[in-house]
């Protein structure tokens, strides 16, 4: 009898107030949302496993059935009808971006580059979600029970092309949804719900013939066609828990976590008229990397914990900033450097730095690698001692 009440009550509430509603209360939290339906999207399903098929993704471990369940909302939520696509802003579009990052590198080559998502703050998981929720409670309470499931990031399920299906955005060369209003600085997630919500009609736009992200970068990750091999991808390399490939450290330069340099080249990112200004590039963004390649677990964790640098762990940040101080090329940096290489527990670690001295190059950076290599006992390490001494 009160299921039936429920249900009859559900009926007396519009699907054009409830979205209404959601509307709304997106807005106060400066996000953007646009409504699709749950139907199974089988053209995503096959571009996402003609990637996996590439091995595009391939240090992520994806598979079939990853693209059967990210394509087919009802996994999640069964009977679910609506798919309602949140865009949350949380860059800042930066005046003269390459001027300003070039004369900063020139300048300032110990400091390490870090994603406009992970600057210091809270996790954006934590943040999205709460957003989320916000907006999936006020939809429960309004029809009188559970008709909603949150997604955020960690549930499998194909995102920026459900937000492109609703008109959010589009889908750019960069492989990042693009809004007109908000460019391509913008975190994504879903409520799901089993209510009928009048649904938004896609963008008719492309990126046309611009190709600024592509020629842009470095590690020519993007193919022009809308597809990207991640394995080659900056964002992805600096956060993968296994070794850098070789031949992609060079090409990292001094990014410690993550990668914009294809966003902030990007025309809608860069003129979207949502996303606020800002020129600064600080401290507090661009972390010294000799701290970095020194920082323990504890550390680690009272400075990472909360963000969105922090599920990767200390060993992870202090390969990477081993790769930036071998791009920086700073002799100074020497002697903290074979001071890691000799002290750091990790193996990954202390193989990076190796490399690291060896693209310096110095003959203090040379005696040091043949001084480790006689006492070095992981073998992977001293495989990378033998390579590094090959680089002068």
């Amino acid at each position: 009898m009160i299921r039936d009440h429920l249900l009859l009550f559900k009926e007396f509430v519009p699907g054009k107030a409830l979205k209404e509603r959601a509307l709304r209360l997106a807005s106060e939290e400066g996000a953007l949302i646009r409504v699709t339906t749950a139907a199974d999207d089988e053209a995503t399903r096959k571009h996402m496993q003609s990637a996996f098929q590439r091995d595009d993704f391939a240090t992520w471990g994806y598979d079939t059935v990853y693209a059967t369940r990210a394509s087919d909302p009802n996994t999640i939520l069964t009977g679910a009808r609506s798919v309602i696509c949140v865009a949350v802003p949380y860059g800042r579009k930066r005046t003269a971006t390459v001027q300003a990052i070039d004369t900063w590198e020139r300048h300032r080559p110990s400091r390490g580059r870090v994603s406009n998502y992970a600057w210091p703050g809270e996790d954006y998981h934590r943040r999205v979600r709460r957003v989320l929720s916000k907006i999936a409670q006020a939809l429960d309470e309004a029809v009188g029970n559970p008709v909603t499931a949150v997604v955020c990031d960690t549930t499998p399920f194909a995102e920026r092309a459900f937000a492109a299906r609703a008109g959010l955005g589009w889908i750019g060369k960069h492989t990042n949804l693009i809004s007109p209003e908000l460019g391509s600085f913008v975190f994504l997630g879903e409520i799901l719900t089993t209510l009928e919500l009048p649904i938004d009609e896609p963008l008719r736009k492309t990126c046309g013939s611009c190709t600024r992200c592509i020629t842009t970068c470095p590690t020519g990750a993007l193919r022009g066609d809308y597809t990207i091999d991640a394995k080659r991808c900056i964002s992805d390399i600096t956060q993968r828990k296994d070794g850098i490939p070789r031949d992609m450290r060079p090409l990292v330069g001094t990014w410690v976590w993550g990668c914009d340099l294809c966003q902030e080249v990007c025309p809608p990112t860069r003129l979207a008229p949502g996303l606020p200004q800002d020129g600064a590039i600080s401290a507090e963004t661009q972390p010294e990397l000799v701290s970095l390649l020194r920082m323990k677990s504890g550390e680690f964790k009272r400075t990472y914990k909360d963000s969105a640098m922090g599920w990767r762990g200390a060993a992870v940040l202090r390969r990477n900033a081993a790769v930036a101080l071998g791009n920086a090329g700073d002799r100074s940096n020497v002697p903290v450097l074979v001071q890691a290489m000799n002290e750091d527990a990790h193996p990954m670690v202390r193989g990076h730095v190796a490399w690291a001295l060896g693209r310096i190059g110095s003959p203090q950076a040379r005696t040091a690698l043949h001084d480790r290599y006689a006492i070095e006992t992981d073998a992977s390490v001293r495989e990378e001692i033998t390579h590094a001494l090959s680089l002068g």
